[in-house]
Order: structure tokens, then sequence, then C-alpha cells
């Protein structure tokens, strides 16, 4: 049996208030007495309401929801960053919409559409690249876009990231440090920015102390594939003392792989060093060295830059980068001193 919809006017006559007081006591960031609000909440759960957000965004023309586009979940620095998009969101009122999708444009133009049908206040895109086609589409609907943990040259769009390419230098720079001679880097994927900017900075890094990395090998952000390029590595006859890793997620893998199955001491043999410094690096089992990406900072800076975009409209997008500390751990060896 379809039971009768509670509306906002039965709501206003239970608790003794003006309709538009109901209204206001439902809109984030309305005014409303505590005594309204308490009254007003007390009736709509004893009669069963719940506020109609779609007819809210017909009027208003603002939804209160944005959507977030990720290109994968595998990697534990994406549901970390998920969840605080979402908190950080939900604080001001707003709900998020996630969609999946692979860096194909075609599918990543499949879910912009999705998004823009959803008629989304703003959207996020995590670890996702932006063509201008797209960009344009956004700008045309009004809809801003802010990138996060990924850039791009398109100045329309504003974008949140690790410094990248300062990131790669210091690892760099502490692999010379420990006297590392034989340095590979299992890098990012080379058709995202935070790849080719770590790969930047880590062989400019080894520039500027006078040496060349052993071998780049792109890893493509995925676990089997960076397994199997250290098994390659450690196959040949000059095998690397030292492997800079593109994000912890390859990381783990590749430790896996030189201490379960090829046998070798981490960091005695070779030393391991990834990027991204999720929780799972702290753990002892893996104790990994690793840049930290500060992901508060990161957060907090891409809501602020979309909250105002959506507030004021008019807002030169920014690129934004947060340096982020190299945290070291049980997988690489100390410093060596200065000869006495």
């Amino acid at each position: 049996m379809q039971t009768e919809k509670i509306t906002s006017l039965q709501v206003a006559q239970r608790a003794g208030v003006s309709q538009s007081a109901v209204s206001r006591v439902f809109t984030p960031g309305a005014s409303a007495s505590a005594k309204t609000v308490a009254k007003v909440k007390k009736a709509a759960t004893e009669l069963g309401y719940r506020p109609n957000m779609m007819a809210r965004a017909m009027i208003t023309g603002k939804s209160r929801i944005i959507g977030l586009v990720v290109a994968y979940l595998d990697n534990q620095f994406y549901p970390l960053a998920l969840e605080r998009l979402s908190n950080a969101l939900q604080a001001q009122g707003y709900h998020i919409l996630v969609f999946t999708s692979s860096n194909a444009q075609d599918r990543i133009a499949e879910v912009i559409s999705d998004l823009l049908d959803y008629q989304v206040d703003g959207i996020i895109t995590a670890s996702v690249g932006m063509t201008n086609d797209l960009t344009a589409r956004c700008e045309t609907a009004g809809i801003p876009v802010v990138m996060f943990n990924r850039g791009q040259d398109d100045a329309a769009v504003g974008s949140v990231t690790s410094a990248n390419v300062a990131g790669g230098r210091k690892v760099a720079e502490f692999f010379v440090s420990c006297g590392h001679k034989r340095i590979a880097h299992i890098a990012g994927w080379a058709g995202s920015s935070t790849g080719r900017d770590r790969a930047r900075g880590f062989a400019e890094g080894l520039a500027a102390a006078g040496m060349k990395p052993l071998a780049v090998i792109d890893g493509h952000y995925d676990r089997s594939i960076a397994a199997q390029v250290t098994r390659d590595l450690m196959a040949r006859s000059d095998p690397p003392d030292a492997i800079f890793v593109g994000n912890d997620h390859m990381a783990f893998a590749v430790l896996d792989t030189l201490r379960h199955e090829l046998g070798l001491r981490v960091p005695q043999d070779v030393a391991v060093i990834g990027y991204d410094d999720v929780p799972l690096a702290a753990w002892p089992a893996f104790s990994l060295s690793t840049v930290r990406q500060p992901l508060n900072r990161m957060v907090d800076a891409t809501l602020d830059m979309l909250l105002a975009q959506i507030a004021q409209g008019e807002i030169a997008p920014r690129r934004i980068e947060f340096d982020g500390p190299l945290i070291t751990r049980g997988t690489t060896l100390t410093p060596k001193g200065p000869k006495q």
C-alpha cells in the first residue's frame, strides 16, 4: 500500500511555523533560529518527512551535489582522498556523486555528460585527465572543474597536486647521499602529469650529482607490471641497488617480489622508496620509505577553489602545489656522513 507523501506544509503546520521556515531549516547555509530548527526537525521526524532535493535544485539552480570522477580505487591513496573529500563536502552541506572512469577520453566524456545531466554544481577529477573539448563543455554549462592529484597545460582548469618534480628530486638526492650507484625508476604512467613530473625531478636530481638513472620504465601504476619490471631489473647483469617507485601501490608489489619471490634483502641488497605515504606504508610488514603527499592540505585547497568558483563564478583557476616530506623507514639505508 502506497503511503501519503509528506509535504513541507504539513511539517510547518505540525511545528507551528511558516512553510518558508521549514525550507530554511533544510537549506544549507540558510538562517533559522535554534528554536525553529528544533521544532521543525522534531515535526519532520514524527511525520517521516524528507525534503525533495531535486525539486529544490530546479527552483534554486543548485543541486548541492559535487561530481567526483576517479580512474581507479585499487591505489589506497584514492579511497582515503575520497573519504576526506566526502566528509569535507558534507560539512559544507554538499553531497558527492562518484563515477569511476578509465583514462580513455571517450569514457571520460561519457562520465562528464552524465554528471552534467545530474546538474552537479561542480566536478572534481582525481587521477583523470581532461581534454580542451571537455573543459569547454563544462565551462559552457557553467560547471567549474578542479583536478585533484593531476595537472594539465590547459589554464582553464584549476589543479591541486603535491610538488611532484621536487618530490622526485628529493628521492634522487637521498639515494645519492646513501652511496647508491645503480638507481632505477619504476615510473608512474607516462600519460599522467604526476608520472612525468616525478620522473623528471628524479632525473634532474641525479643529473645534479653527475649521474643518470640505471633505467626508467613505465609501471602504468599497475601492481602486476611493477612486479614484472622488478624481476627484469634484478635479472640484469648490473641490477639496481636502489629503486624509486612512482607510487606506494606499485612499491608494495616491488617489495613483495624482492623479498618473497627473489629472496633479496631490503635495503641491504636493494633499497626502495615509494610515493604517497598511504597508511599501509607505515605497517611493519612493509615499513616503506616514501614521499608523503600532504593529503589534508590538498583536499582543503581543492574544495576552497571549487566552492569559491561555485559561489562567485568568474574566478581564475589556479595551479596549486604542496611540498611533501620524504619519510624514511625500513626500506632505505642511512645517508653516509662527510668523510673526516
